[in-house]
Formats: structure tokens, sequence, C-alpha cells
């Protein structure tokens, strides 16, 4: 578990969350509209945003070479940066699509980024964040590819690929990946007693207090109740349902964009 980080909330001022944004998919078409909105959702809440935190796959394929990256998403780029400019606060934690960034959102933005969860204490509520993808039980599989892919060796060994063929191919495979994961039975919510994030939510609670457990990768908005005095929360997703979680300072909350 993470040191805790102190971000105070002035009035007025408020921590926003997103993740699952899947940029390049499922075409370039419907990926710019999205890309779009989101980039509107920023505009929007920016006035009283005190930090953003961007929780994860927020492409549905990312991989930074030493001297490239993925083309596209330059309007969403171009917004992170504006934003840093400007004094706001963002932190980006990869997903399981995106568990190949590297210091480019630091170097060019000065937003960290981080691959495991990360505790927080907001306000004067406590906060655990993270992606989400290989906690809690089950899921065996995902999780020794994990190991696979964030090898130094898996990394450097794609990097050697030409970007042209190698995000070809990486494409293919996410697309295969997430006709797969959306086909399967974990994408429905079938109750907290199965619904794996929750059991790790409540497997941490009963070692160290938090107020939240924010997380994203099921593609699923949820708030429940972990205890009387603490709750999971799943941010949903951009592709369709484009939820969003707002902390007030006193409550945390789930909004959909474009409904007041």
């Amino acid at each position: 578990m993470s040191a805790i980080e102190t971000i105070p909330l002035a009035t007025g001022r408020k921590a926003y969350f997103a993740s699952d944004f899947h940029l390049g998919a499922p075409d370039a078409v419907r990926s710019r509209q999205r890309e779009q909105q989101i980039v509107q959702w920023l505009d929007t809440i920016r006035p009283n945003a005190e930090v953003i935190f961007l929780v994860g796959d927020l492409f549905d394929f990312w991989f930074e070479y030493k001297k490239t990256i993925p083309k596209g998403f330059i309007r969403l780029q171009g917004k992170l940066a504006e934003l840093t400019d400007a004094g706001m606060r963002i932190e980006i934690f990869t997903g399981n699509h995106d568990m190949w960034m590297s210091d480019y959102f630091t170097q060019e933005m000065g937003i960290p980024v981080y691959r495991n969860p990360r505790t927080y204490e907001i306000g004067t509520k406590r906060f655990l964040i993270g992606h989400g993808d290989g906690l809690g039980p089950g899921d065996e599989t995902y999780k020794k590819l994990k190991v696979v892919f964030e090898h130094r060796l898996a990394r450097g060994l794609f990097s050697w690929l030409h970007p042209d063929i190698g995000i070809q191919i990486a494409n293919a495979w996410s697309k295969q990946s997430r006709l797969s994961h959306y086909n399967h039975d974990d994408t429905v919510f079938n109750g907290p007693e199965t619904e794996w994030l929750f059991q790790y939510s409540r497997s941490i609670e009963s070692q160290q207090h938090h107020d939240y457990y924010v997380f994203g990768h099921r593609h699923i908005p949820l708030n429940l109740e972990v205890t009387p005095t603490s709750r999971y929360v799943n941010l949903g997703e951009w592709v369709s349902a484009k939820t969003y979680g707002v902390f007030d300072g006193s409550e945390l909350t789930l909004k959909t964009w474009g409904v007041q």
C-alpha cells in the first residue's frame, strides 16, 4: 500500500474521477466524437476542479517508443497540457489497455502516471484509487499475462518492432480482447458477493479503513456499501454510459455527462 497523499479541498472545490475512455475504439470516427465530448467535459469541470483523476484505459491501446507515440488523440493531449499549464492537478493511472505508458505525460504535461492503487486523503475522506485490473479473487490467467506484459523484457522486445507494425498488431489484439471481454459474464453485475473489486475493497477495509474505493475497468457504474462507513465506487466507462465521479468534500457521487 502506498503512502497517504493529502489533497486539501477549499470551499466549492471538487475532485473528479473518470476512467475507460478507450480512445481509438471501435473506430476513428466514433473515437473522435467521444474525444470531443471528453474535452467538453474537461472544460465544464475546469472552474471548480481541484484535482482530476483519470483512472486507466484512457486509450484502447498505447505504447511509448523512445521517440514515438501512437498517432491521434491530440485534442485530449492538448487539453490536458492546457489544464496543467494553468496549474490544474491531474493524475493518471494505467489500465490493462494502456499499461505501456512510460514518461511521456509526465515530461510533456507534468502529469504523474501510476501503475498501482494509491491512497489519498482528499478533504477529510480517505480514498483508495486504481484502475482495478488484476485485483481481487479470480482472473488468474490475466494476472499471469499482466506480469509478462509489464516486464521490462516484453516492453523492450515490442519496442524493436517498427511502430507501423507494432501498433497494427497491438490494435488487432486489443480489438479481439475487447470483443471477448464484452461478451464475457464478468461485464454483468450479479450482486456484491460476486463483484470481485467489491471483494477486494472489503478485504482491504478489514485491514485499513478507507471511506471510498474508486476503480474503473469493470465498465459498470456502481456505488455500493462496503461497511456503514465505506463505499466501493466503480466509475463505469465513456464508450456508451459516459459516467464519472464527483467528490464535493463530503460525498462522492456518480454522474452522467450530458445529464443534469
